[in-house]
């Protein structure tokens, strides 16, 4: 059974929620999951296939990326984030290097630099 789709709206404002609040503490995790879950949908949406497994941890994970299929075991390639980070890299407010310095991102394989998708839209 697959997820419901997550209309933009929706999706935008937990965005917009995140953007507003993410150097508070604590920032309702509901907001958070949402934000990254809807970030996570748009990704895939730009970036179609099963070549690159994204995860950001607790909220959600996916496959990405034309190329070779992965169906069992450890993916070829992984790409994990915390949902800070990703939301980061997603809105624009930091980018691939930065966080790759930074040890925010965990990335293994050949075709685990994804960063030619990101930001997936700059927030302002």
């Amino acid at each position: 059974m697959s997820r419901r789709k997550i209309p933009d709206s929706e999706g935008m404002q937990a965005l917009a929620t995140w953007s507003e609040k993410h150097q508070e503490s604590p920032l309702d995790s509901a907001d958070v999951a949402l934000a990254v879950r809807y970030a996570l949908q748009v990704l895939h949406t730009r970036a179609p296939g099963k070549s690159v497994e994204i995860r950001v941890p607790p909220f959600g994970a996916g496959q990405i990326v034309e190329g070779t299929r992965h169906t069992r075991g450890t993916p070829p390639a992984t790409v994990e984030l915390s949902p800070d980070a990703f939301l980061q890299l997603a809105t624009g407010t930091s980018n691939w290097e930065q966080l790759l310095r930074q040890g925010a991102i965990q990335a293994s394989g050949e075709r685990s630099d994804i960063r030619e998708f990101f930001p997936l839209w700059p927030l302002s």
